[in-house]
């Protein structure tokens, strides 16, 4: 279970988990249709998850046009996730000698006492370089000149520390951290979520930052006329897999993983592929950032009996923006 205490200025402490991802098989998929359905007839997703992986979003330059690791590619992957976990272990010795004098302070502490994530994406029995897919590169296709909300106040002359509108959200606890709405972007850590389904909803909370969607299966419950912070969203039923289109993001949430505008637009599709794993897609259009749209896939695997959610309660926004502002005040007139 993922319980956080917040420790750092812009970020919350690290909770990693540990979580081997199942192939989505047609064994599984026999099995996942199994599954009873909820009380209202639709498959039943309902429970804890994690999102969080192993394998990075965008696909590392030097693996080139690779798709697939090989499967003992894939465990020396994997090894090497774990061993850089176990080094962690050498910097919590209380006998360490101090930090160098003027070195920067970060989120060592909570990095080191954290389990780093050692689970790989595995669909269709390949383990994937990226969860991106489409780009063939795996990439991110940011369009040349373009500018997110933050970039656009640098271009006018503005620096990072100018007033609170540059900072970013998470500084002050605001919007969803790790992009616009878990599972999207899986964040660093406590990458987990609940999902709760009624007839006419279907609900995600999520641990980052506490925060729910609210998912209409119809149109009308869904329109909102103003930009919000996980957007206007709507869902219906395909046959076993729910399809959730969103608009109307806030652009504030653009962050180096992840740039945005206020044109993003995302179609996510949610199947059960076993009776403890959800296959997942995503697709982002962007027509200010992106090129072409982006296409994601990974697993969603199911928590195990016992581990919940708990209140991820996020203090940075009480105190650090004040902290942050005054402290370039104080350097400028030094």
């Amino acid at each position: 279970m993922c319980r956080s205490r917040c420790m750092s200025v812009s970020l919350c402490c690290l909770t990693f988990v540990m979580v081997i991802q199942l192939p989505a098989t047609r064994a599984h998929a026999a099995e996942a249709q199994a599954l009873p359905p909820t009380e209202y007839g639709q498959p039943n997703l309902q429970g804890v998850w994690f999102y969080g992986s192993g394998t990075p979003f965008s696909r590392p330059t030097n693996l080139g046009e690779k798709k697939v690791y090989s499967e003992a590619e894939a465990m020396s992957v994997r090894q090497s996730l774990v061993d850089a976990d176990n080094a962690k272990l050498a910097n919590q010795d209380p006998n360490r000698a101090a930090p160098v004098a003027g070195a920067p302070i970060s989120q060592d502490a909570d990095h080191e006492f954290a389990s780093s994530r050692i689970d790989l994406v595995k669909i269709d029995g390949e383990y994937r370089t990226s969860q991106i897919v489409s780009p063939e590169n795996g990439r991110w296709p940011y369009r040349a000149g373009a500018l997110d909300f933050f970039e656009r106040f640098q271009s006018e002359g503005h620096g990072a520390f100018d007033g609170p509108e540059i900072r970013p959200v998470s500084e002050r606890c605001v919007g969803p951290n790790g992009g616009p709405a878990a599972p999207m972007i899986g964040w660093f850590y406590n990458a987990n979520m609940q999902i709760i389904q009624t007839e006419d909803y279907f609900i995600i909370l999520a641990e980052m930052n506490h925060d729910v969607r609210i998912i209409p299966l119809n149109r009308e419950q869904a329109s909102k006329p103003f930009p919000q912070w996980m957007g206007n969203s709507h869902g219906h039923w395909d046959g076993d897999t729910l399809v959730v289109e969103t608009t109307s993001f806030r652009p504030e949430q653009s962050w180096f993983a992840f740039r945005m505008s206020d044109q993003l637009a995302t179609t996510e599709r949610f199947r059960m592929s076993s009776e403890n794993e959800i296959y997942y897609s995503l697709t982002l259009t962007d027509p200010e950032m992106l090129t072409e749209p982006v296409v994601v896939e990974k697993n969603i695997a199911r928590r195990p009996p016992g581990e919940n959610i708990y209140e991820y309660a996020c203090h940075e926004g009480n105190y650090s923006m004040p902290s942050i502002l005054a402290g370039a005040r104080r350097q400028e007139s030094e």
